[in-house]
């Protein structure tokens, strides 16, 4: 894939993975929306990256809110080639008996129904362009349950199905919709989880977590026809074939 001119929207961009991605689609000649609740951080980053990158604070877990940001981006730059669901939280971390309910359900409002308001909104603009990339950055706690975390595993779990649904309605007509599971990833959600002190996520050694910039790399891999055989499936970096062909070493 060219990406020069290109249009990627990334939610969740203020940090971590989502600004990591930002940088990346960026110097490869992309133009990159960056979406977040932080409007400060945005701005900071649309600052560094420079022109090709369009700040446009939003709740993901408000769907007009997406659409407005969608229909933003729109008028700035035309079609969207590119979307990075990647916002996401992991608070309430909390053994069930104990979890607050209504932090809980906001927990789901970003990281399930957020992702789906990012899907609903630039699925019409892809298919009336003829196709796009919609990539959702998942977790392997989409597959196993852990102490403290039943909100962010439901979710995960959720969104990976999201992902097939997606694939299954929309892959005839030019979607790609694919999931990325990138492993342990040295971000500030990371130093929420040790300082929770909660299951054997919080006891690894920083060290153990991959940089920011490995599932960025990865997600715009993701982008390419080399991918096109992981195409409605969750591509994982933990996987040493995926990282050989992401250029990871």
């Amino acid at each position: 894939m060219d990406f020069n001119d290109k249009t990627v929207i990334i939610t969740g961009a203020s940090r971590g993975i989502g600004a990591a991605a930002a940088r990346v689609f960026a110097d490869a000649g992309s133009n990159v929306a960056l979406l977040a609740r932080d409007e400060a951080a945005l701005n900071v980053l649309a600052n560094e990256i420079g022109t090709s990158a369009l700040p446009v604070p939003c709740d993901v877990s408000d769907f007009s809110n997406v659409s407005a940001a969608v229909s933003q981006v729109c008028e700035t730059w035309g079609e969207i080639d590119v979307l990075i669901n990647n916002a996401g939280m992991i608070d309430p971390i909390s053994r069930l008996a104990d979890a607050d309910p209504a932090e809980w359900a906001k927990l789901i409002e970003v990281n399930v129904t957020g992702v789906f308001n990012g899907m609903r909104a630039v699925l019409p603009k892809m298919k009336n362009a003829g196709g796009g990339t919609i990539i959702t950055v998942s977790s392997g706690a989409a597959q196993r349950p852990l102490e403290g975390w039943s909100a962010y595993c439901t979710s995960k779990a959720g969104a990976a199905m999201l992902t097939r649904a997606l694939d299954l309605e929309e892959r005839d007509n030019g979607i790609r919709a694919m999931g990325l599971s990138p492993g342990t990833v040295a971000t500030q959600m990371q130093r929420e989880i040790k300082a929770s002190g909660v299951n054997p996520v919080s006891q690894l050694d920083w060290e153990e977590h991959i940089p920011a910039d490995w599932p960025a790399r990865a997600l715009k891999w993701m982008c390419t026809a080399d991918a096109d055989a992981y195409v409605g499936e969750e591509v994982s970096l933990r996987d040493e074939v995926i990282r050989k062909r992401v250029g990871l070493v």
